[in-house]
């Protein structure tokens, strides 16, 4: 057995039509691997709140590596305009977080959807306003712990939606 490098693999490029828009995400960490982990499953674009830490911060840079220009971004300034903007789009808007409505992401059919949006919330208070979503998922887990961390929610999040959608598309 040989462990493959960078050089060694040739992935398959797909674009998935997934949008992220992180919300109120503060933590530069967070906002580089987000950029690193969207670009690793073909994510279309990410929306950082105009607040948030953006490539120009030295941390950001430093996690997402060489994605930052590899996947689209812009900023804005209004959530609320930017949700709605995105539905007349023909969007749906999911959010990744834990109401009385969440459906377990292993249950959701995300490949119902043509376009879709995931909503990232911060790190401290999760999604500012729930109600702008059409549907929310959780990830069950089995531990005593309720929540885990903003980028591995996503991860989690676009392994299963990008397995979902990869069986449409053969």
């Amino acid at each position: 057995m040989k462990q493959l490098t960078h050089y060694d693999i040739q992935n398959e490029t797909i674009k998935f039509p997934i949008t992220i828009v992180c919300d109120a995400l503060r933590t530069p960490e967070n906002i580089g691997m987000c950029f690193r982990i969207s670009e690793s499953f073909g994510v279309a674009k990410i929306y950082l709140h105009e607040s948030s830490p953006n490539s120009s911060n030295r941390i950001v840079k430093k996690t997402a590596r060489n994605t930052l220009h590899q996947i689209s971004c812009e900023t804005y300034t209004n959530f609320a305009s930017l949700i709605t903007k995105l539905r007349q789009d023909g969007n749906t808007i999911i959010g990744i977080e834990i109401t009385d409505e969440s459906i377990s992401i292993k249950d959701y059919d995300f490949s119902l959807h043509e376009k879709i949006v995931l909503i990232l919330g911060s790190e401290r208070h999760g999604i500012n306003d729930v109600d702008v979503t059409d549907k929310t998922v959780s990830i069950p887990m089995y531990g005593q712990n309720s929540s885990m961390n903003v980028i591995h929610s996503l991860s989690i999040a676009l392994y299963e939606i990008t397995n979902q959608l990869i069986k449409i598309k053969i």
